[in-house]
Formats: C-alpha cells, sequence, structure tokens
C-alpha cells in the first residue's frame, strides 16, 4: 500500500496509507492528539511514580518521546514496551520532524537510540526509561498483571476493526494491573461496549482537535 508523509495540523507531521485514508496519528495535529489523549488523559495520573506502559503501536516512536520527555520533567520512572507489527522505515522517521517541533532538540541521540535498538531486548534509554520494542501482532500479547498504563493507538476500527474487538481488550486487560488505565483516540460505541464487556470500567472524555470525544477504561 502506498504510503506518505503529510503535514498535519499542528505543524508535525505523520505518516499516511493512502489506500486506507488512515494516518498514524490525527490530521489534525499528531503531537496536539498525542499530547490530549495519552499525557493528559494517562500519564499525568502516575506523575511522581513507577509506571510501567504498554504502547499498542509503537509506529514512529512519538509517543514514546512524549511520554519520555514528561517523564523527565516529574521524575517518572518508567518501563516501556512498544509492540508492532510492521516497523516505520528509516527513510520515513528521517522525514518526521518531532525533535524540532517538541523543540526537544536535546534527547536528538536519544530519540534515535529508541529506534536504532534492537527489538526484543530491554534497552536504557536513561537512568529511568527503559524501552523494549516487539516486533509481534496485538493478539500475542501474553502478559498478566503488568502494566500500569496502556496506549492503545491502533489504527482505526473503520480499518482494521479486528483490532477493537473484545478479543483484543480482554488481552489488555488481562496485561494490566489492578486500577491500570487504558487510553485510546477512539470513541465508537462498538468499541466502548467491547471494553465494558471484557470488564473495564469505560468513561468518555472531551477527545482532541478534530474529535469530540475519546475513551478511557480502568481495570
Amino acid at each position: 500500500m502506498e504510503r506518505k508523509i503529510i503535514t498535519t495540523g499542528d505543524g508535525s507531521k505523520t505518516i499516511q496509507i493512502s489506500d486506507w485514508d488512515e494516518q498514524y496519528h490525527s490530521k489534525h495535529g499528531a503531537v496536539q492528539e498525542a499530547y490530549h489523549v495519552f499525557i493528559k488523559h494517562g500519564l499525568s495520573l502516575f506523575s511522581g511514580r513507577d509506571v510501567n506502559i504498554l504502547e499498542i503501536g509503537f509506529g514512529t516512536g512519538l509517543n514514546t518521546l512524549i511520554t519520555y520527555i514528561e517523564s523527565k520533567k516529574n521524575s517518572t520512572k518508567v518501563g516501556y514496551r512498544g509492540v508492532e507489527a510492521y516497523p516505520v522505515s528509516n527513510e520515513e522517521l528521517e522525514q518526521l520532524n518531532y525533535i524540532s517541533e517538541l523543540k526537544a532538540e536535546v534527547f536528538t541521540s536519544d530519540f534515535q537510540k529508541m529506534h536504532s535498538s534492537p527489538w526484543e531486548s530491554d534497552i536504557q534509554i536513561s537512568d529511568d526509561f527503559v524501552l523494549r520494542k516487539e516486533k509481534k501482532f496485538f493478539a500475542e500479547i501474553t502478559d498478566e498483571n503488568s502494566f500500569d498504563l496502556v496506549y492503545f493507538d491502533a489504527f482505526g476500527a473503520r480499518v482494521q476493526p479486528e483490532l477493537w474487538t473484545e478479543e483484543i481488550f480482554s488481552i489488555m486487560y488481562r496485561a494490566m494491573k489492578k486500577d491500570g488505565v487504558l487510553v485510546t483516540y477512539a470513541a465508537k460505541g462498538s468499541v466502548r461496549r467491547a471494553m465494558l464487556a471484557v470488564g473495564f470500567e469505560v468513561e468518555r472524555l472531551p477527545g482532541p482537535p478534530g474529535k469530540r470525544e475519546m475513551l478511557r477504561a480502568r481495570k
């Protein structure tokens, strides 16, 4: 499928899959969406605490980068697992502008390390941030009671409905610790019902620019 780099509404870039008319991040603003969904309504709940994070869709590494930056601000120790079946190419990564958009030049080498480090290995990005990337399908996740926070950032249900089912959310539920939190940009009724069916408590929250609502689920 054709893939191309596009500029989103806030000036940050993302990857678009033309055949699906689907982007890795919101076309209204990649950085804005990431901060609103995953930091404001997710990571901020764990400020100053140790937190184990599972990201469903490592993709461009944007969510990992902003989590790293924000964890530095409030002394949060992070264990970060990013799952991705189809890693982004080096050529695509070179065209993304997250470091400049975030004014995060001091973290350039750390961001490069996130992408260049080997898969299936624990990588010490800093004293307080350990990254492990795993190349596999989401249905292959077998962890139990391991994660405090899940960033559910899969492609939308319109193009990949199989990623938004009770089966997948039961895997998420099992992987999370008691009182764990899952956040996602999605707000479809079918997604909310699938979450409820496997045992989550689910709340609707105001969405990022371009979306009226998003969902946050608790175990």
